[in-house]
């Protein structure tokens, strides 16, 4: 009696693994198995000054996409007291980490410092360039000045984001503590930061812009 082709049979059951596995990752979302590493450059509105890191902006956010079914691993690249220039010299280290996504939370710093809008405008510019050269997408979350700086520095500080956004064809959310800014019982003692519940609004606020982005840019 000849033995059996065993080499034949492997091969059979190779290929039957093979096709079962295609025909599962058919019906998988593309979200689920794309790879998504998302950095949020930023300063202490990213940070989480003067609340838990659990409960800090980055962590929600992740928090908040996989409840959508969007696995994206999110990277706290904030700074507290940075500024737009700060920011800038650490986009090389950011994108050290291999995101594949940066959101960029900057400028509140150089507005409460009433530093140069064209400093803002150049630094901003260089981090999405930076990021850009090495493939990664980029959005902008905007930020306001506080409006004793004068109508002039405020509508041009304002101004920068959205021309950067046009000109760099990245998308912007137009003010990131939006829904929390002003709201006593949603912001710290300081009336700059938000508190967890103030996060959990901003988060809110801003999934739906940030799922979009995602929509967009994974393939």
């Amino acid at each position: 009696m000849s033995e059996p082709d065993t080499r034949s049979g492997s091969r059979r059951r190779f290929l039957n693994l093979t096709a079962a596995l295609a025909l599962l990752l058919a019906f998988v979302p593309a979200t689920a198995i794309a790879e998504c590493r998302m950095a949020v450059l930023g300063d202490s509105l990213t940070a989480g000054y003067g609340i838990d890191l659990e409960a800090a902006f980055p962590a929600r956010l992740e928090q908040a996409l996989a409840a959508e079914g969007i696995a994206c691993e999110i990277l706290d690249a904030g700074v507290s007291g940075d500024t737009s220039a700060g920011g800038l010299a650490r986009i090389d280290w950011v994108l050290d980490e291999q995101p594949t996504h940066l959101l960029v939370e900057l400028g509140g710093n150089d507005a409460l410092r009433g530093l140069p809008v064209e400093n803002l405008e150049a630094n901003l510019a260089g981090i999405i360039e930076r990021a850009q050269e090495d493939g990664v997408a980029v959005k902008l979350a905007g930020m306001l000045a506080p409006p004793n700086l004068g109508r002039r520095y405020t509508q041009s500080f304002a101004a920068v984001y959205e021309q950067l956004a046009d000109r760099y064809d990245v998308p912007l959310y137009p003010f990131f503590l939006e829904g929390a800014i002003g709201q006593q019982a949603l912001m710290q003692p300081d009336g700059i930061h938000p508190n967890e519940a103030g996060v959990a609004v901003i988060v809110e606020r801003i999934l739906p812009y940030v799922t979009a982005w995602l929509d967009a840019t994974i393939d």
